[in-house]
């Protein structure tokens, strides 16, 4: 274990230093920063004064040595558009991302273990087929359209929850089924198809003709031996959730990181963009770390 995690953060570290060079080259694609940041009003003497503050006057290579070391302190510079650092923004904004994340995974983790799990013993039933069916559809249903349909129903015409904004439990929970849906269709369709292939296996037969309860059999010996691939697909959905939860916290008003990068992509708010995205890196990495750890768990066969 001790070796695996040395390996996981050399690993880390080269990564960060690719996403720090596409970040760096975000702020040159994004247009002319000292535009943007001075009132139409402003003189060229003015543009050239803020032009030399921020530096922008020097090679590139010098410029990404200074940001290289501003990123090292965690200073990833002034947001314009609120007038402060960009990181502690970013991070303001994170406990409502998360909290919109869990609570989808949640949601998607109820709904499709049984479902996925029913569908695989009564295979090719009447059941299995509707089970199917359905978790199709909800794959391809669009998460605005879901949330927009969310809203209409349950909001504007049941006045059941509210139509936007945090706080209360009532609010979280349209976009957790929104968000949730779509992680929940996937989840039950692979849950399917593992325990189809496990309950096929040798050591099955063996256990049932042992006189194994079936309760055991599936719970105990199938669905944990079918778990590995579902593990994979919810890290890479956590992975989305925590980094592209940008249309339902745009439709929902939902106060996390996504709706923050909406708006300072829109206001070309870079600062801002550069955090938000160096955050959601990390993130992603450390989400995909968990992961490797509980296939370890899972099976200790695996050792990489």
């Amino acid at each position: 274990m001790k070796s695996f995690l040395i390996k996981a953060i050399f690993q880390f570290v080269p990564v960060m230093f690719l996403i720090s060079i596409i970040v760096f080259i975000l702020v040159y694609l994004s247009g002319d920063p000292v535009t943007l940041m001075l009132s139409e009003t402003a003189t060229d003497e003015d543009r050239n004064i803020l032009i030399a503050a921020l530096g922008l006057d020097q090679p590139m290579y010098i410029q990404y040595l200074k940001y290289m070391s501003n990123l090292l302190q965690g200073d990833f510079g002034t947001s314009f558009r609120y007038k402060a650092a960009a990181l502690p923004i970013v991070l303001e904004r994170l406990p409502a991302t998360f909290e919109l994340a869990i609570a989808s995974m949640v949601v998607a983790t109820v709904i499709s273990v049984p479902l996925g799990i029913l569908s695989a013993t009564k295979r090719n039933s009447f059941l299995d087929v509707g089970i199917t069916g359905i978790a199709v559809l909800g794959k391809a249903m669009p998460s605005f359209w879901l949330g927009i349909m969310l809203i209409l129903l349950f909001s504007v015409t049941m006045s059941f929850f509210p139509v936007s904004g945090h706080g209360t439990f009532a609010h979280l929970v349209l976009p957790a089924i929104t968000l949730g849906t779509g992680i929940a269709a996937e989840m039950t369709l692979l849950i399917r198809s593992s325990m189809l292939e496990i309950l096929s296996q040798d050591y099955i037969r063996t256990a049932r003709s042992k006189g194994v309860t079936e309760q055991i059999v599936i719970y105990k010996h199938a669905f944990r031996n079918s778990l590995i691939p579902v593990i994979t697909i919810m890290s890479l959905q956590t992975s989305l959730l925590i980094g592209g939860t940008l249309i339902t916290e745009t439709i929902f008003s939902w106060p996390g990181m996504g709706q923050l990068v909406i708006q300072a992509v829109n206001a070309r708010d870079m600062s801002i963009v550069q955090a938000a995205v160096f955050v959601i890196s990390i993130l992603v990495i450390f989400s995909n770390l968990l992961a490797d750890l509980i296939y370890r768990y899972l099976d200790p066969r695996i050792k990489v």
